[in-house]
């Protein structure tokens, strides 16, 4: 019996053999599925990359434009979130895979597919990501993995194609392997394999360096969301195409790390990602002038863990869920404007406003505008320490000298 199979395809060398590979080894109808992230595409656009997947032998070939998507319901919670994977990577790759499953699945009861797959190795995240999800979303379908098991080389690969008559832009000589989003660019392989390497700068195409005059910009906030650039409403998705290209310009928004992957491998990523890291500066700036004390420090404990949950391919899952409650309720009176300088290769906070702000000048001041009781913190302070000061005399001052 032939089995139908939605396949998660990028039009790239692996995703084009895995069509034709489904149908050898599985008796498959091939439904290929592109999703629109914000990647750039080549030469032709999506209809060439539909051709191409039909060309390969699918029965159907699907593009989803899901860049809104990605923005309003991935992007702007990362966000919220401040979420950086081990204090640093601001999940670029993973916040797409979850909107790229969400349609396979869809895709999958449209089309009566009894399976989805998508074209990932056993070393990546992504595997993981793609299988998870879909397992969240969809226990009862199976997930195909052809470039885990087929053993396939890169070369043995494009051999595959031209046998087929697969037609294909790639050459057996690649120098990275780069996937691109609206919220950034990854970049891995090739010299930079070698942690030592410096990357070569023609890795970078967000933040080639091209404005020299320093500049200000404000973004503008409503319940954390950012909703303006000086003055000027912008739906997400613009707000963070445009400052990709302006903080970009000034050579801002580019990491080098080794991180630990899901896997058990530590890995060197090269990442661009200039409106990510700029919005995340704004935003927890923002944070800091308008949530409680005790708010605050919480959140920050538990960012750490919601970032992980992402990366490690849980986004629907219920833990995720639940801080995603939590969150959303300190966003609340995240409502205001930052104000971002940026210098070549710098850019930074200068300035933070917000109407609700819980900074009282009138408090915080040595002039003598100052309305803060200076006589409550004699008693503030001596009850905060009276347990130590008992401690003290009780305890540690009566232990014997050569025992402290």
């Amino acid at each position: 019996m032939t089995t139908r199979v939605v396949l998660a395809y990028s039009g790239g060398l692996d995703t084009s053999v895995a069509v034709r590979w489904l149908m050898e080894n599985h008796d498959a109808e091939v439904v290929a599925v592109a999703v629109d992230v914000g990647q750039e595409v080549e030469a032709g656009g999506w209809e060439a990359l539909r051709q191409r997947a039909l060309a390969a032998g699918a029965v159907e070939a699907v593009v989803v434009d899901a860049r809104d998507e990605l923005a309003e319901e991935f992007c702007v919670p990362a966000l919220l979130a401040n979420a950086k994977y081990e204090g640093k990577y601001p999940l670029v790759s993973a916040l797409s895979r979850p909107v790229i499953v969400r349609h396979l699945v869809d895709q999958a009861r449209r089309h009566g597919a009894g399976a989805v797959a998508h074209g990932c190795t056993g070393k990546g995240n992504d595997q993981v990501r793609f299988e998870v999800g879909t397992r969240a979303l969809a226990p009862d379908l199976d997930v195909l993995a052809p470039a885990r098991v087929w053993g396939l080389t890169r070369e043995e690969s494009i051999d595959y194609a031209e046998r087929w008559g697969i037609p294909l832009t790639v050459t057996k000589e690649k120098l990275y392997s780069i996937d691109e989003n609206l919220w950034g660019k990854a970049i891995e392989c090739g010299v930079i394999e070698d942690p030592w390497n410096r990357p070569p700068e023609d890795v970078y195409t967000l933040t080639r360096p091209r404005a020299e005059e320093p500049r200000e910009l404000v973004v503008g906030f409503e319940a954390g969301v950012p909703v303006s650039v000086d003055g000027r409403s912008l739906t997400p998705r613009a707000l963070i195409a445009e400052l990709n290209d302006v903080v970009g310009s000034y050579g801002f928004g580019r990491l080098d790390m080794v991180e630990n992957r899901r896997v058990g491998i530590k890995s060197r990523e090269t990442y661009e990602c200039p409106a990510a890291l700029a919005l995340l500066l704004a935003h927890a700036d923002l944070e800091d002038l308008t949530l409680e004390r005790d708010v605050h420090h919480e959140k920050a404990r538990l960012e750490p863990r919601w970032a992980e949950l992402v990366y490690d391919g849980l986004w629907f899952s219920p833990l995720k869920r639940s801080l995603d409650a939590f969150i959303a309720e300190t966003q609340r009176y995240v409502t205001g404007e930052v104000r971002l300088r940026l210098e070549p290769g710098r850019c930074w906070v200068v300035g933070r406003r917000s109407p609700i702000s819980l900074y009282d000048h009138d408090l915080a001041t040595y002039d003598a505008s100052d309305t803060f009781r200076h006589e409550d913190a004699e008693g503030f302070v001596r009850l905060w320490g009276l347990g130590v000061a008992t401690w003290a005399a009780r305890q540690e001052l009566a232990r014997p000298d050569d025992a402290r």
